[in-house]
């Protein structure tokens, strides 16, 4: 692919972004006299090659290139390229045919791409394992903060200085990246290790009855909680530094040793990855989270075996992906500095047009803090880099928002049990956002988009999504009766508190959620807050009987021949619309997805090549101030904005909502998508006039056509 784009782009000039005409001009001629080579010469080049490789390693790994490059560099004609910069493939001096077959920027995508993975499923991992342990503990606000926020305040907090300085020497940061996200994960993995969790649980009767044991408040294992905290928040803190060099870094070398139009293909594979491998740390962790148990038990039990069993399965998990993470160290040490190929890419890169570059052509960007204020003072200074950097903000709220509200929302809009949700909702989010990231680049690729046409397609594809999101808000059930939530007992109770005359004697608790449907075709909160005296398992299934609260409805007989009066489980709300609704959540994060890479690429190519790190690490400081780090809070008060019914157990403790107002929360949904993604338009719109104005008024851009090269060639012999 990137082959044919050089190919193609050596006849006429190009948008501002594509690959210079002159490049493709110089490379043609070399190609048509290695073609013309004999046999015998091309075997006696391959053996030469062979011969030179231990002392150019030996030179490499002596640090004596700068000299050599100082000493050639007289006898080069003007013009021409040093080739000399592109290195060998080794681990120090070790330096083998073997290894330089694998010195190409695809080889590199693979280590690179494991990594990433790697990465995305110790964050996944986390996620699940921090959400257990809230539900399983009473955290408080500041612990929870440090849980949720470690990851996104370090990475914001060493973006620059990993962006400035690791530039010149990326695949150094990249080894480190490995190092840490291996230790990160070990650090996650060891508060499970040898630890019981020794937390006792409440033993309440599901069914009504007068005379109850109920267990005192929750015990929690103390030195657990605390040894988690710890080392957690400082896994979550390394995870965050050793992600930086990822994202900044490897965006940049993969854009400096690939054409410009086939960088889209190649970073469209890294955040699909990343993406992914976040999904998988999910469904690796979802079958150790303890839920929530649907029905009350009459015995009081405590979790040792179980418990044990469940740390031991967590850090067996988070161990695997430090051994993969390692698994990428010595393959990545190998890759060179500067790959073959990528001094003459960097050369044609350093020759387009780049938004106020008349200033920035020849600057020199020393090593001092000095050096990086003043480049960070002209970066903040770009309006159209500003306006994009808050366009990738507002794509990543989007996401969190979604992640917030979708699980709920199908639970309570749908009648869906909480794991079916949740499951459902991971379907939809992580492979839907992948594959929006995936094709948005393989789409700019294929195109050839210039940085005009990029700020176009974000625009036309969130115009897109915005139409699916207000056609999804048209895809709604009729809400079901409740007792004591919308529906008042038949009159004998009150619309917001469960208990009523006929079950106030049976003691009821709201700490566990375990609905069942009447025959009256009511939803209630429990057994217990329908009255049911007592139960029966029917083929595998619980079904209560002599219900005091239930009085109506069709009356069905098991088979000793007793009334059935409630089965467990939500009422069906008659309502075929999920598949609909899946449908138009899907397509909307897919067109959403669309833009991520587009921002990216559009964000390198309107600053100078020497530049383009830094940009990222402006680009990723300003995602965390006004995207990942209050965007979960902002959306959990909101959704908790909408709650009808929350636990309070019997120590006091405010506990989950139990139950939303669906229509609150249709409008939570929807408002924060709408207005995120309304966001990245006017923030698009406005970088894209910018920059259209900027390019008219600019006198440097170039009206010129190269002719065939192979004719100019020929001429000048």
């Amino acid at each position: 692919m990137s082959e044919g784009v050089a190919r193609r782009s050596g006849y006429q000039y190009e948008a501002p972004g594509g690959v210079e005409p002159w490049e493709a001009a110089r490379a043609r001629p070399a190609e048509d006299s290695r073609a013309r080579e004999t046999p015998k010469s091309s075997k006696s080049r391959k053996k030469y090659r062979y011969l030179r490789l231990l002392p150019e390693s030996l030179v490499r790994f002596g640090g004596f290139r700068k000299r050599k490059k100082a000493k050639s560099s007289v006898s080069k004609k003007p013009g021409e390229l040093d080739d000399s910069l592109d290195q060998l493939c080794g681990l120090g001096c070790l330096v083998s045919p073997c290894c330089e077959r694998c010195n190409n920027i695809r080889c590199f995508m693979v280590f690179y791409c494991i990594l990433v993975l790697c990465q995305g499923v110790v964050l996944g991992l986390t996620d699940v394992s921090i959400g257990n342990v809230q539900r399983e503990y009473s955290l408080k606000t500041i612990e929870k903060l440090a849980l949720e926020l470690s990851y996104d305040i370090s990475s914001g907090l060493v973006a620059m200085f990993i962006a400035f300085y690791g530039d010149r020497k990326k695949v150094i940061w990249f080894v480190a990246s490995s190092f840490f996200i291996g230790l990160g994960s070990l650090l996650c993995a060891l508060p499970f290790i040898n630890e019981e969790n020794n937390k006792s649980k409440v033993g309440i009767e599901d069914i009504c009855t007068e005379i109850k044991v109920v267990s005192g408040c929750q015990s929690s294992d103390a030195s657990f909680q605390s040894k988690y905290l710890y080392f957690v928040t400082l896994g979550q803190t390394m995870q965050g530094i050793a992600g930086m060099p990822l994202y900044i870094l490897g965006t940049t070398f993969i854009d400096e040793n690939v054409a410009t139009h086939s960088a889209g293909i190649y970073v469209g594979i890294a955040e699909f990855t990343s993406m992914i491998g976040y999904g998988m740390g999910h469904v690796i962790g979802a079958p150790l989270v303890k839920v929530p148990e649907d029905s009350t038990s009459a015995t009081n039990t405590t979790g040792t075996n179980g418990s044990t069993e469940w740390l031991w399965t967590w850090w067996i998990r988070f161990l695997s992906a430090t051994l993969v993470a390692w698994f990428t160290l010595i393959p990545l040490s190998c890759f060179p500095h500067n790959m073959p190929g990528s001094t003459r890419i960097k050369a044609a890169k350093r020759k387009q047009l780049h938004l106020f570059d008349s200033k920035l052509k020849d600057l020199q960007v020393g090593t001092s803090i000095k050096d990086l204020c003043a480049v960070l003072w002209i970066l903040m200074k770009n309006p159209v880099l500003i306006c994009l950097a808050l366009s990738k903000a507002a794509e990543s709220l989007v996401i969190i928002g979604d992640a917030e509200f979708l699980p709920i929302y199908l639970e309570n809009q749908f009648m869906l049990t909480p794991p079916v949700a949740t499951i459902l909702a991971g379907l939809v989010l992580i492979p839907g956002g992948a594959l929006g990231q995936l094709l948005g680049g393989v789409i700019v690729s294929t195109l050839e988009m210039s940085c005009k046409a990029l700020m176009r397609f974000i625009v036309a594809t969130s115009v897109i999504s915005l139409i699916l999101l207000v056609f999804s808000t048209f895809v709604h059930c009729n809400p079901v009766q409740f007792a004591g939530i919308n529906e008042d007992y038949d009159g004998e109770g009150q619309l917001g508190n469960l208990t009523a005359p006929c079950n106030e004697k049976c003691r009821c608790s709201s700490s566990v959620y375990s609905s069942i449907c009447g025959r009256d075709n009511i939803e209630y909160f429990s057994p217990c807050f329908a009255g049911c005296m007592y139960s029966k398992a029917l083929t595998g299934k619980k079904t209560y009987y002599s219900c005091s609260c239930i009085k109506e409805g069709l009356i069905t007989a098991d088979e000793e021949g007793d009334f059935i009066d409630a089965r467990p489980g939500k009422c069906d709300a008659k309502c075929y619309k999920l598949p609909l609704f899946v449908a138009f959540i899907f397509s909307m994060l897919v067109y959403s997805g669309f833009s991520g890479v587009p921002i990216v690429l559009a964000i390198m190519r309107i600053v100078p090549v020497q530049l383009r790190s830094l940009a990222l690490g402006v680009c990723y400081v300003v995602l965390r101030i006004f995207g990942t780090i209050p965007g979960p809070s902002i959306f959990k008060m909101s959704r908790e904005n909408s709650c009808i019914f929350r636990d309070v157990n019997e120590c006091g403790h405010t506990g989950r909502c139990w139950i939303y107002n669906k229509t609150k929360m249709a409008y939570l949904l929807v408002g924060t998508s709408f207005l995120c993604k309304l966001c990245t338009i006017i923030f698009t719109t406005t970088a894209f006039f910018i920059y259209k104005c900027h390019v008219n008024e600019s006198t440097d851009i170039p009206n010129i056509t190269v002719k065939n090269p192979k004719v100019k060639k020929k001429r000048r012999n």
